[in-house]
């Protein structure tokens, strides 16, 4: 007879399971303690050293914003900035010009975009890159608002002084020399740049940070404040929300209500928005919906004044020497975005708006048309025709004074701020002035 087997005990196997899953959370309780205390102290170290007593001492307020995409689209945040900066009645700090598409936003129809506090974040870091670079150019150093200053209608402080008296350092320190104190410096400028972006939220009287969109808002001013909280006639169709899996409602928002006096924006001494990029879209405006408030007479003046901010005298000078220097006649203009996907279904439009201007031209005067062609098409893939050989390498800029003083009329890509930004430049006279 066989004696009776004891049967294998499991219970030794319990602590052990035990031990492994104590020891697992014993570990993400370490990392995400550590990871808090890290940011808590990165926030308090933030605190002091960019919002210093020195700074809310000053009593001034301020707001930021953060550029993207080309320099059009650049010039029109900037009169955005220039409008709500007025009305809430901030000093406006300017930002230099970004690199061509450096820092993207999305698409706002289609409700994809990056959040504020990443697109600020990356204009910080651009920001760090053109100074380490000594490629830092100030959208002032481009743009003349000489008129908007003298008009006391909105006060403006450079980035870079911002910085300076606002974080307590200096953005020349990102290229120091010495290996020692850029390191500390880089630090101090990642703090900045972190606090700026609005990482570390809202802060008392410090700063805050703007984190409606175009997915949510479109920025409204009117002195009754009658549309505040109404729904925007532009919303996510269900098919949309179905596939993006979003659920978004977009509404139009008072600028001076939700964030002037009384709110709790008003007391922080710095006010951050992401993008002010803002398009007309299915009716109705993709962001920024301020246009006209008639009981406003200060506010109907500085729209006024951002309707043409002209590029400085430089800039202009250069556009009239190379057309005197190298075009040498009247000339017409055409500006073809042929590349950008964005601009793919105005192809046809635009080559047959230029095909009918030349003909009318043809018609009246003299042969041959000179042309002046202004596209993102490299040389290599042009094919004949009527973008034959006009292509120059001057600067984008310049490219556009030269447009500005076609004399034989100008045409371009329909929806293009470029386009946009000529015409406007051709209206006001910019060539003449």
């Amino acid at each position: 007879m066989f004696p009776k087997r004891k049967p294998h005990s499991r219970f030794p196997l319990i602590p052990i399971s035990l031990l492994i899953a104590f020891f697992s959370l014993f570990i993400l309780y370490y990392y995400y303690m550590k990871r808090d205390s890290h940011f808590n102290e990165l926030s308090k170290t933030s605190t002091t050293l960019q919002c210093s007593s020195q700074a809310l001492a000053l009593t001034e307020k301020f707001m930021w914003y953060a550029p993207h995409s080309g320099f059009s689209n650049q010039l029109l945040e900037f009169k955005h900035a220039v409008l709500i900066a007025g009305i809430l009645n901030r000093t406006l700090v300017v930002p230099p010009v970004l690199d061509h598409h450096a820092v993207a936003l999305g698409s706002c129809p289609k409700f994809r975009v990056v959040e504020p506090k990443d697109i600020r974040i990356s204009v910080w870091d651009h920001v760090l890159e053109l100074i380490r670079g000594g490629r830092y150019i100030s959208i002032a150093e481009v743009i003349d608002i000489s008129s908007l200053v003298s008009s006391s209608l909105v006060r403006v402080i450079d980035l870079r002084d911002f910085v300076s008296i606002w974080c307590g350092i200096s953005l020349d320190l990102a290229c120091s020399n010495d290996s020692k104190s850029r390191s500390s410096a880089s630090k101090s400028l990642e703090q900045c740049g972190s606090l700026l972006a609005g990482f570390h939220g809202n802060i008392e009287k410090c700063i805050y940070a703007v984190n409606e969109d175009c997915r949510t808002t479109v920025w409204t001013y009117h002195i009754d404040g009658r549309e505040n909280g109404v729904l925007d006639s532009f919303q996510p169709d269900e098919q949309l929300k179905q596939k993006k899996k979003i659920s978004y409602v977009r509404r139009r928002r008072d600028v001076f209500r939700m964030l002037g006096p009384g709110s709790e924006a008003e007391s922080a001494s710095m006010l951050a928005f992401g993008s002010l990029f803002s398009a007309t879209y299915k009716g109705s405006e993709s962001y920024i919906d301020i246009h006209e408030s008639h009981q406003d007479q200060r506010f109907l003046s500085l729209m006024e004044k951002i309707k043409f901010l002209p590029f400085v005298p430089e800039v202009m000078n250069a556009g009239k020497k190379f057309a005197k220097a190298t075009i040498k006649a009247q000339f017409f203009c055409a500006q073809l975005r042929l590349l950008d996907g964005q601009f793919k279904n105005h192809h046809k439009a635009t080559f047959d708006g230029l095909r009918q201007k030349l003909e009318s031209l043809r018609q009246k005067g003299p042969l041959p048309i000179h042309i002046f062609v202004m596209t993102d098409l490299p040389r290599d893939n042009w094919t004949g025709g009527y973008t034959s050989s006009q292509e120059t390498n001057c600067s984008g800029l310049r490219r556009e004074a030269v447009c500005s003083c076609a004399s034989l009329g100008f045409i371009g890509t329909p929806g293009s701020t470029i386009a946009e930004n000529i015409e406007l430049m051709s209206k006001f006279g910019s060539c003449s002035t």
